[in-house]
């Protein structure tokens, strides 16, 4: 292979360079074409690539990351490289091993992912941002290549290990998934591109995009962006036109999780301006029954990349939502929410995040504090700047939906109530008891004074009532060899006298066989125990 690898940047060619393509040299050089670029791009992606196939896997080592593969294309061929008919091109190719991993990760395989950039022409994409960057689109919707400055290259070179960390411990994230990044060499100037996932699915039409990074100085989409037919609104946009985005409390909460635990990571790597891309599409099921668009009979045969979509990022321990039935077909993976009345799918994605706070963001950050509030520009302290990034999108941009108070604990409660409820019925049965007996022994109290021969078994008159009742307890006492005989106060005669008579009205009902044969229409009073 017609290629040489080395461990750092290349610092005579890639010095200069940016966005935008930029001249090398001091001759006076033709800039490449659009057409050509993207041939340039499909061309350079599809040798590079297609050589890693014969290199056996193996893991990364450290230095992987800082490898650097540079290949010459010229337009009339080689013995390794294809003829073609685009100008001559140098094509670099940086960490190619780590960027292979990358790609398994995801399980991206080799073929598909040419197929998906090297089968059709690449879709140009307009920048609604304030970089100069170039976008190009797949045409599978599968992936997005963006142009990048030099320093933003050099910065997510650097980035690597600390980035190849995190995808280990957690693949599903919100940031950007970086699948290869390259150079291209072309008539005196260098074009960087970096492979990523794309966020908003093109076959999906999006009603409302939004670029948020939770600041308020100048975040307002201008009037050529507004003039667009798919603006993409801003942070102050997002305040007028919504009142928030609605989640069931679950989705709420592993959203969150995952906006604080990407921002920790980013804040770790001093890296801030970074935004929050939401694509907002309101669902009419009659129309998406019947919609059409590029790109969907890919979507529909299969998705190629894992945790690429916005439902997969959220959702943790490898359990993806089941919501929705069909969801390749009907949602793309989008999260469901809700506005007001309307039922929406929610595609968003953390994007910029190769800005670190250098000494130029430094500046600029202390020039604007000067004229507006410090803390309402986008450019600040990577710490404040993802403290004031998760509080904007926790509490105005993304919202929970509270249930109904005390629906959530309706069993409890009910629970409790019937405790209290069986608590109040044996206390009702125990009163209602005492009171049976307390009525028995007045009934019985009060019979006396109407009390004739024909009921010998009640006590007849108010004034024998302590004979009477003496005569009970001793007879009791008697047939009981255990029992002692104490002195009583008077309250304790009281209740003696009220036991004594329940017990004789219940020996009374007990046994009125006994009774009736016992008694005579000749004795006045007569007790039976």
């Amino acid at each position: 292979m017609n290629s040489k690898s080395v461990y750092k940047m290349s610092s005579t060619a890639d010095e200069t360079g940016g966005g935008r393509p930029q001249k090398t040299g001091g001759k006076d050089h033709k800039k490449p074409t659009a057409e050509a670029l993207r041939g340039a791009i499909q061309l350079g992606i599809g040798y590079t690539v297609g050589n890693m196939t014969s290199k056996p896997d193996r893991d990364v080592l450290m230095q992987d990351f800082y490898v650097v593969e540079s290949v010459f294309l010229p337009s009339e061929g080689s013995n390794l490289t294809p003829a073609h008919h685009y100008p001559d091109f140098r094509f670099k190719n940086y960490a190619p091993l780590a960027f292979r991993y990358f790609r398994e990760l995801f399980g991206i395989k080799p073929d598909d992912y040419l197929y998906s950039i090297c089968k059709e022409p690449l879709i140009e994409l307009s920048n609604p941002g304030a970089s100069s960057s170039w976008f190009y689109l797949t045409s599978d919707d599968e992936f997005i290549i963006k142009t990048v400055q030099h320093k933003e290259a050099e910065f997510l070179q650097k980035l690597l290990p600390g980035y190849y960390m995190n995808l280990n411990q957690n693949p599903r994230t919100l940031l950007p998934k970086f699948y290869g990044l390259y150079c291209i060499q072309c008539g005196g100037v260098n074009i960087r591109l970096v492979v990523m996932n794309n966020v908003l699915p093109r076959s999906l039409k999006m009603h409302y995009k939004y670029d948020l990074k939770g600041s308020t100085y100048k975040r307002r989409a201008s009037r050529k962006e507004r003039a667009k037919p798919s603006p993409t609104f801003k942070d102050l946009d997002f305040q007028e036109m919504h009142e928030g985005l609605y989640f069931d409390a679950d989705t709420y909460n592993a959203l969150m999780k995952t906006l604080q635990r990407d921002c920790r990571v980013l804040e770790s790597f001093k890296i801030m301006d970074y935004s929050l891309l939401l694509g907002i599409h309101v669902l009419d099921r009659k129309k998406m029954r019947g919609r059409g668009g590029i790109g969907d009979s890919k979507r529909q045969g299969g998705q190629k990349v894992l945790y690429s979509t916005a439902r997969e990022s959220i959702q943790g321990d490898g359990k993806v939502a089941e919501f929705l039935p069909d969801t390749d077909d009907d949602t793309l993976g989008g999260i469901p929410a809700k506005h007001k009345d309307e039922k929406l799918l929610i595609f968003l994605g953390i994007i910029d995040i190769l800005q670190s706070y250098r000494f130029i963001k430094k500046v600029e950050h202390s020039w604007k504090a000067l004229v507006h509030d410090g803390d309402t520009v986008s450019v600040h302290r990577p710490n404040f700047y993802a403290d004031r990034f998760l509080k904007f999108m926790g509490t105005t941009v993304f919202k929970k939906i509270h249930p109904l108070r005390g629906a959530s604990s309706r069993k409890k409660k009910n629970s409790i109530q019937c405790r209290s409820a069986s608590q109040e019925v044996l206390s009702t049965v125990k009163e209602e008891s005492q009171d049976e007996r307390r009525a028995q022994s007045l009934e019985n109290l009060d019979d006396t004074e109407t009390c004739s021969s024909q009921k010998p078994d009640v006590i007849p008159s108010s004034t024998r009532l302590n004979p009477a009742i003496s005569a009970a307890t001793i007879s009791s006492a008697s047939s009981l060899d255990d029992v002692r005989l104490e002195p009583q106060t008077d309250s304790e005669n009281r209740d003696d006298r009220r036991t004594s008579s329940s017990t004789l009205a219940m020996e009374d009902s007990t046994f009125p066989a006994s009774n009736s044969q016992a008694s005579t229409p000749e004795s006045g009073l007569d007790v039976y125990l």
